[in-house]
């Protein structure tokens, strides 16, 4: 995935290649994502026509050539559920992990959001996981086993951890790197290539779970999850501000590669 993402347009510009992202994400995950008056139909549909185009350029790059380890066809099926697992089963994982609170029925109305999502970018049913538990399993057999380091993952996460610390002053990268070392583990962050933070690695595996926590007790008090939810908007907004530099964000069919 970080070769396909590398060696195609938006590989030379991450700033805007992580805004098309956020944009389908946030999409993804808005109130009211596939009502009519939602944006995800139509995002999903713009996506799933630039996993078109990349799929026809990106076999004509002679980089990609050289280092795609015999795969032919990029942004298959299972690449798309090896992303699919990235997101939805590592975050619903990670969720569990840290003690967040998660009722079944919100449980399984966010993999029902994934499983339509998975639908619309062309995975087929079959393919798409049942339960949790079936996304776990799936997860173990396609994802896990490519884990690998790469110098175009390597790159694209030195690329992403500029924009993070840009996006906020206060962020520096060995505080980044010491967050994404605790979220990711200590493996996936050497394939990355992020730095070990011996100072900060254990304050945060400390203090990370304490915050959790807090946050988590303060939901019952009335009031709580709508403020909790008005900061959590306005910080997306926000996000997607800054990685659009103000304008509209557009999701347009690449025309040619990487230029590089």
């Amino acid at each position: 995935e970080s070769r396909a993402v590398y060696y195609s347009k938006g590989g030379a510009d991450m700033k805007d290649r992580v805004a098309k992202t956020a944009r389908l994400g946030y999409d993804i995950g808005d109130l009211d994502a596939y009502q009519p008056q939602g944006s995800m139909i139509v995002t999903a549909v713009k996506t799933r026509m630039v996993h078109a185009a990349v799929r026809h350029l990106l076999p004509r790059s002679p980089s990609w050539e050289q280092t795609n380890g015999g795969q032919t066809i990029p942004i298959s099926q299972a690449d798309i559920l090896v992303t699919w697992h990235s997101l939805a089963t590592f975050v619903m994982r990670k969720l569990k992990d840290w003690g967040v609170r998660v009722s079944t029925a919100d449980a399984t109305a966010y993999l029902h959001v994934w499983q339509v999502s998975a639908s619309m970018l062309g995975v087929s049913d079959e393919y798409i996981p049942v339960s949790w538990d079936a996304a776990n399993a799936q997860s173990q057999q396609v994802l896990d086993p490519i884990l690998a380091h790469t110098a175009e993952g390597e790159a694209l996460a030195d690329v992403l951890l500029g924009i993070v610390a840009e996006i906020d002053a206060g962020l520096t990268r060995p505080l980044i790197s010491a967050f994404s070392r605790y979220t990711l583990s200590d493996r996936v962050g050497d394939m990355i290539g992020l730095s070990r933070e011996p100072v900060l690695e254990p304050l945060i595996a400390t203090a990370w779970p304490l915050l959790v926590a807090f946050r988590e007790g303060l939901i019952p008090f009335p009031g709580i999850p709508a403020v909790a939810w008005t900061l959590e908007e306005a910080l997306r907004k926000f996000v997607l501000l800054f990685l659009s530099e103000g304008q509209q964000i557009a999701i347009d069919l690449p025309d040619t590669n990487r230029p590089s």
